[in-house]
């Protein structure tokens, strides 16, 4: 991706307890978009909040396998994002409680690669 270059963020509204082949969605969806060479991939844990079926989920400390909102978000060109969730949608059509996707135009205003860690 180009540095201050027109871009497209991807959201994706999942739940914490969302699987897919026995994985939790959203790391099968990072670990899915490292794969594809997307430019960025960042997924932010909910503390509160409902979707569609308009049940309340909220983070309390002594309940911390609870069903919290996920966010996923992706940032890259437009084409490349397009492809990406043409690629995983028939995933987030699977999901039996539902999900949300939004798509928006960004500008990217600083793109700026470090150095490479291994985690293990």
């Amino acid at each position: 991706m180009e540095k201050q270059s027109d871009a497209t963020l991807l959201r994706i509204f999942v739940s914490s307890t969302d699987k897919y082949e026995g994985r939790v969605l959203y790391e099968f969806i990072v670990f899915k978009a490292k794969e594809t060479g997307l430019a960025g991939a960042t997924v932010f844990k909910g503390t509160l909040g409902y979707g569609a079926s308009s049940v309340i989920h909220s983070y309390k400390f002594w309940e911390a396998g609870e069903k919290l909102p996920v966010v996923i978000e992706l940032v890259d060109e437009a084409q490349k994002i397009r492809s990406f969730l043409e690629m995983i949608q028939p995933v987030l059509e699977s999901l039996r409680y539902g999900c949300l996707v939004t798509m928006e135009k960004v500008e990217v205003m600083l793109y700026k690669s470090g150095e490479k860690h291994l985690f293990g």
